[in-house]
């Protein structure tokens, strides 16, 4: 969750200096945003290209890119669990 703090108090600062400035922000909101989830589908386009001429379907091209967690990221309190190892998961993998 903090980081989503961050990232917004980033924001609102950058939003008081336009305004202090007298500046309009250099894309409308709406505009500004699909933008930037064109820049996160595009990036995922080459990975995914990748597993597929190496024969996989999509969606599981998709998976192995790991797509999803880089677009949507992880929800607040996820981090933590997503940085433990799995010990269940590595105790299978070894038998």
């Amino acid at each position: 969750m903090r980081i989503y703090l961050l990232s917004l108090g980033a924001g609102l600062l950058v939003g008081v200096i336009y305004s202090l400035l007298n500046v309009r922000s250099p894309a409308p909101p709406v505009v500004a945003l699909v933008g930037l989830f064109g820049i996160l589908i595009g990036e995922q386009i080459i990975p995914v290209a990748k597993h597929m001429l190496d024969g996989s379907h999509l969606a599981d091209a998709w998976r192995r890119s790991h797509g999803t967690p880089h677009i949507f990221g992880l929800l607040p309190g996820r981090h933590a669990q997503a940085t433990q190892p799995d010990i269940a998961a590595e105790s299978k993998a070894h038998t």
